[in-house]
């Protein structure tokens, strides 16, 4: 790989993680549209460290808040909103751990085909649309109960097929359970 297909799939890989739509299709793609090999799956995680730090910089103060309230709470000095959030963010995430290795020999190969991809772009990009214009609700992130984090949860699941996004579809399902647009975002995120 040489270093214009690097500069050019970070590039693509920043444009599109924060939207929602899945960035991982387009780095899947961009070999398809060019010449260049596909980078495989493991290039693919490396450029969403990239990703995965600037949310990591910009939530840092809810991240320590979570953090602090946790260690409190592990200690016995009560659950507060915060340590409630991060519970809730670890229980979200251990599906889509759990699936994604399980699946992982399935995930890297067979799933990276376009027509996978383009099926599932159009599929959750309209299921996207349906929740944002009809199921939003007023809940914030710290309104979540154990129910609505088992279904966002399991939601994310599905962003392991190419052409999901990730974020797409935990704001899909944070919709649907009856959150606001902003709590959704911010859930998804720090997922």
């Amino acid at each position: 790989m040489d270093w214009l297909q690097v500069v050019v799939l970070a590039v693509v890989q920043g444009l599109t993680e924060f939207l929602p739509f899945s960035s991982s299709a387009h780095l899947i793609l961009v070999p398809v549209l060019t010449t260049w090999e596909d980078q495989g799956l493991c290039f693919d995680v490396a450029l969403h460290l990239g990703s995965f730090s600037a949310v990591v910089i910009y939530f840092r103060q809810e991240i320590w808040k979570m953090v602090v309230s946790s260690l409190t709470a592990v200690k016995g000095k009560g659950v507060d909103e915060d340590a409630r959030l991060a519970f809730w963010v670890t229980i979200a995430t251990l599906p889509v751990c759990v699936v994604g290795f399980l699946l992982h020999d399935l995930i890297s190969g067979y799933m990276r085909s376009t027509l996978i991809i383009g099926i599932s772009l159009i599929a959750f990009g309209l299921l996207l649309g349906y929740a944002d214009w009809k199921m939003r609700g007023t809940r914030s992130e710290y309104q979540l109960t154990l129910k609505d984090v088992l279904i966002i949860g399991g939601a994310q699941v599905l962003a392991l097929i190419p052409g999901t996004s990730r974020s797409g579809i935990n704001m899909t399902a944070a919709l649907m359970v009856g959150m606001n647009r902003e709590g959704a975002a911010r859930f998804s995120c720090l997922l």
